[in-house]
């Protein structure tokens, strides 16, 4: 671009009675259109520049000393962000808070769409001008005040219904958030019973494995529903539902806080248990077998009469799950081979 520095300049006496003698001003203005008497006030006042297409006149953050009235051609203004870009066409103005505010940070990128002729209004230009015809600069500063502050109103209106979306995107982040953990908590436990399901109980495994020394026993006891085909078929499903809650119930009164009440699938169970001794072990298998028994006397329960197998091990946390799980499982199927109703801890 090519700007000539704008001079203090003298008006005539002559142009001052002339501008006095100009008729009413045009109704409905444009915002940023300039009467006739404005536009003559400004070109006989202001430092023309002739302005190349694409050339930037100013940009975004710099300080700005003039006002820029557009002789001919067209300007486009990029302010960014949330705010439209505006075009400034012929008797269009901008870059006026430069005047009005002082040293004023531009807040858009100025750029010729075509090449333009603009007239440069310094601030030492506006106050001869304001001097010599303040009714004329009066009503143009009026409208321009207007116009800053209706465009304040829409940004703040824009900001606020921006910063609404926002807090409904929010919102809905939490409401997914909160979905997704959800899911994932249903991922790792049994729609049924509400126990851990078998990724549940190894993510909870690792976990535990991570936390706990190497050498701390963990022992596991494995809970087989006995005959439970023959449950379901003589009773219904609804009753075998009851009695899988049921056994789910004496698991979960038996865990510890740190221990794990699990439902592998189908009628098996498991409980994992941190720390227990051996006589421990033994003393939970006992536990569940007993409980398991006194709920035909249930009368209330509507559940027929159920007895569970349990076989257990015990080894340190450092220990192959798989390891502990067949030794367990060892245990168990003896039981069952022993028609059921009992424990066995190998």
């Amino acid at each position: 671009m090519h700007r000539n520095e704008p001079a203090t300049a003298a008006i005539s006496n002559d142009a001052v009675g002339t501008v006095d003698a100009l008729e009413a001003p045009r109704l409905n203005l444009l915002p940023r259109e300039l009467s006739d008497a404005e536009l003559e006030l400004f070109v006989s006042t202001g430092v023309c520049s002739e302005v190349a297409m694409g050339a930037t006149i100013f940009r975004r953050d710099e300080f700005g000393r003039h006002l820029f009235v557009v002789e001919s051609g067209a300007v486009r203004l990029e302010f960014g962000g949330e705010i439209h870009d505006k075009t400034i066409l012929s008797r269009e103005f901008f870059g006026e808070l430069a005047l009005f505010v002082g040293a004023h940070a531009r807040m858009a990128n100025a750029t010729a769409l075509e090449p333009c002729r603009l007239r440069v209004i310094g601030s030492d230009e506006f106050q001869s001008l304001l001097q010599a015809a303040p009714d004329i600069l009066a009503r143009f500063m009026l409208r321009s005040f207007s116009y800053l502050v209706a465009s304040e109103q829409q940004l703040i209106q824009n900001l606020r219904r921006r910063n609404e979306e926002l807090m409904q995107t929010l919102d809905s982040l939490h409401c997914a958030r909160g979905e997704l953990g959800a899911a994932r908590q249903l991922s790792l436990s049994d729609e049924l019973t509400g126990l851990a399901n078998r990724r549940g109980l190894y993510q909870r495994l690792e976990a535990l494995r991570s936390q706990l020394p190497a050498d701390t026993p963990l022992g596991l006891l494995l809970v087989d529903v006995d005959d439970f085909k023959q449950i379901n078929d003589g009773n219904g499903h609804l009753a075998g539902d009851r009695v899988l809650q049921a056994v789910a119930d004496e698991l979960r009164a038996a865990a510890g806080a740190c221990d794990i009440a699990c439902r592998l699938g189908g009628d098996e169970f498991a409980l994992l248990l941190v720390a227990p001794e051996r006589d421990g072990l033994e003393t939970k298998a006992q536990q569940l077998v007993a409980g398991i028994r006194k709920l035909a006397s249930n009368v209330a329960a509507k559940i027929p009469a159920v007895s569970i197998s349990v076989g257990g091990s015990r080894a340190a946390a450092a220990q192959e799950w798989a390891n502990r799980y067949s030794d367990a499982d060892t245990a168990l199927y003896r039981v069952k081979a022993e028609g059921g109703d009992g424990w066995s801890i190998c």
